[in-house]
């Protein structure tokens, strides 16, 4: 049984760990940097223990020990997909509420978990050889990390050269691997990923889709759940193919199985993310499952209760990303919050870090709140959201609340027939309509 919790991370994903925690009756211990020393996840764990950096896993550890911790989550980002700090958190004697570290290194490498499910019978786009005659548009990847950094879209032979040499100088700082690879580029594909809740007992549930493909600098900005692409035929068939991906690797807690979907139906692997997921929120709200429980009682060494068919989704769910950012460029806007109103009823769900007199640090990923949302039908989802948009207010910094109601209102979001060229699209359809409207707390 784990009876202290160290939640090593920030922001929202710190608070929302420590309210199930809390739940279960698990004493909680956060860690924070000097920017955060006034979080309100700080105030709102059983203990905070200051360290340097969210990055110093022996110093985390370290943390866990002097405080009484016997277990440690990791949340997301930061050192969740480390296997090393996971082994350094197990042979601390510490139980790691999450994969094994050998299923964490296998996923991990993007280029070696692609042959990986290649040889398990899992769809994968083939490699390419650079130095040969390619397929464009190709894509060019790091293999070593996600968010968007270290990739190019490559349109024609005279921008491959630049693009391998940007990639690898782009992945080897943010990842300290500068390895690259190169695969088709797929023009309008769909990003559709697979909840998967796995136990030790070697169960595997899939729990079902989350549409993702609205992003921008390849990195989420909306998400939701069903797909309005998927039949219920294809949702089965992705579904078993990131279990037999799990299978593969042995793997065990939340865990996203993530796939491109052509418009011809077929899918692609793409990744695993092996850690709860930003937008782990809207499953929550079709299924009513606490991920964070399930990760907890896993880690614990206890079974899933459900099999497949016991879970089941009901209505649908819209999850905006609000980001300190300029919804125009996309460029960072930290600072000081003047006024901020959290909007709230039925169906509404907004985890957050912020409040008012908050200071936006200039430091992390520009995220402040998940504004979710559920209703029983898309079109109400939609209406929902639109709502909770006009309620919410941020003001002192640029928020990208403006962009998310004018996607909200466009009409190919609202028809579902959108791929991971939206929001290029978007802009372009935007230009001719005037802009973004100068509202919703920016």
């Amino acid at each position: 049984m784990i009876t202290s919790l160290l939640i090593a991370n920030r922001g929202e994903i710190a608070r929302r760990i420590a309210r199930t925690a809390s739940a279960m009756g698990i004493r909680t211990v956060g860690v924070y940097a000097s920017a955060d020393r006034h979080a309100p996840f700080v105030g709102e764990v059983d203990r905070a223990v200051p360290i340097g950096s969210y990055l110093d896993g022996p110093g985390i550890v370290a943390a866990a020990r002097a405080a009484g911790a016997d277990a440690v989550h990791p949340g997301y980002g930061f050192l969740s997909e480390r296997a090393e700090f996971a082994r350094a958190v197990i042979d601390a004697g510490l139980t790691w509420v999450g994969p094994p570290p050998d299923a964490i290194a296998a996923m991990g490498d993007k280029l070696a978990a692609k042959k990986l499910m290649a040889d398990a019978g899992v769809p994968v786009l083939p490699l390419l050889e650079a130095s040969g005659e390619l397929p464009y548009p190709v894509l060019v990847k790091a293999a070593g990390g996600g968010g968007g950094k270290g990739m190019r879209i490559v349109a024609s032979p005279v921008e491959l050269a630049d693009a391998l040499a940007g990639a690898r100088r782009e992945a080897l700082g943010a990842f300290g691997d500068g390895t690259v690879f190169v695969e088709p580029y797929i023009t309008s594909a769909r990003h559709i990923e697979i909840q998967i809740l796995a136990d030790r007992q070697g169960r595997v549930v899939p729990c079902f889709e989350r549409e993702c493909s609205i992003q921008r600098r390849h990195q989420k900005i909306i998400e939701e759940a069903p797909s309005p692409a998927l039949t219920p035929e294809l949702r089965e068939r992705m579904g078993a193919t990131a279990v037999a991906a799990c299978r593969r690797v042995g793997y065990s807690s939340a865990g996203t199985v993530e796939f491109l979907l052509d418009e011809d139906g077929q899918f692609y692997f793409m990744e695993m993310n092996t850690r709860i997921q930003v937008e782990h929120p809207v499953t929550e709200m079709i299924t009513l499952a606490d991920i964070v429980r399930n990760q907890i009682l896993v880690a614990e060494g206890k079974p899933l209760w459900y099999k497949q068919e016991d879970v089941l989704f009901v209505g649908h769910s819209i999850e905006c990303r609000i980001n300190a950012e300029d919804p125009q460029t996309f460029a960072p806007s930290p600072g000081l919050i003047t006024a901020y109103n959290a909007p709230g009823g039925p169906g509404v769900r907004l985890d957050t870090a912020a409040y008012p007199g908050y200071v936006v640090p200039p430091y992390y990923d520009s995220l402040i709140a998940k504004l979710v949302v559920h209703a029983r039908t898309r079109e109400v989802a939609i209406a929902r959201m639109r709502r909770a948009l006009e309620v919410m207010v941020v003001e002192g910094i640029k928020t990208t609340i403006p962009l998310h109601q004018a996607i909200m209102d466009d009409s190919y979001f609202r028809a579902g027939e959108y791929s991971t060229r939206f929001m290029e699209q978007f802009f372009e359809r935007r230009k001719i309509q005037g802009g973004l409207a100068a509202s919703g707390g920016a």
